[in-house]
Parts: C-alpha cells; structure tokens; sequence
C-alpha cells in the first residue's frame, strides 16, 4: 500500500470515516474513464483541482462534479485572490499527491477547499483515494462535511 493511500485512508479515520479504497487497474486518467470503471455517472466522480495563487503561493482545492470544469475566474473571486493552473511539481509539493490522484483530504499541509453545488446532487460519489489507480466511495453530504469545504459556484 503506498504512502498516499495510507495517508488517506489514516485522515479519513481521523475524521470519524470508514472508507474503504477500491483499486482501478486502469487507473482515474478522466472523469468518465473512472466513473465507467465504478459504475456511476460522470458526475458522481469528484475531481480535486488545485489551483495556485498567481504570486506562487497558496495553493486552493476546488472539489467539483466530474463533468464540470473550474472556471478559474470564478474560482479566484470565491478564493478572494488571482488564480493560475498549478503545475504537477508544486501540486506534489503542497498536497503529498500526484495529479489523478489529488484527494479530498489526507493532504501533507493545511489547503482552503471549495465544493462544486453540483455534487450535492448525488447520494453518494466517488473520489480519488491518494493515487491515480484508488478510489472511494461516500455521501455526498459527508464528503463536504469532512473536508470542511465552503459551498460555491465556480464552474
């Protein structure tokens, strides 16, 4: 079990949650790839993406439904700050994780976290479980209660 998905699996138990992480051999490369393998809908899959402060800075979590896409101006009027897509490098660095496999929480630092409206909409989804090859399964409303995310529209 690698580092990532023990972290994740230890933050989630943290958090009072039992979650249980599912293997895709195939990997999370895309929303509909990941969904295909689970068999939810493309929605129901919760892409973590990071954004960074366009200084360099912080970095921001923007939890959104597997078939929207973060507006990045939207997404900096909600964060307060000028936004920029973070690269691969600093992403590792300020959350522990390789892209495709950002999580929801288990973070190695604290991270600001935005939740996508949309999710809500579901029971339950799926999300990245600290690799690109898990997932896991959870309600919708305990996914956001959680991470502690605020609710906005930034899509």
């Amino acid at each position: 079990m690698s580092k990532s998905l023990k972290r994740v699996l230890a933050d989630a138990g943290a958090r009072g949650l039992k979650i249980e992480a599912q293997r895709l051999d195939d990997g999370t490369k895309t929303a509909e790839a990941a969904a295909q393998a689970v068999g939810a809908t493309a929605d129901q899959i919760v892409k973590s993406v990071i954004l960074r402060a366009t200084d360099g800075g912080e970095h921001v979590l923007f939890l959104t439904a597997g078939g929207n896409y973060v507006d990045i101006d939207k997404a900096a009027a909600v964060a307060g700050i000028a936004l920029e897509k973070a690269d691969a490098a600093s992403i590792r660095a300020a959350t522990g994780f390789a892209i495709g496999g950002v999580s929801p929480f288990g973070h190695i630092a604290e991270i600001r976290a935005f939740f996508d409206p949309h999710i809500l909409t579901f029971e339950k989804v799926w999300a990245a479980a600290g690799t690109p090859h898990h997932v896991f399964e959870i309600e919708a409303q305990t996914l956001l209660d959680a991470t502690g995310a605020t609710l906005a529209d930034f899509t």
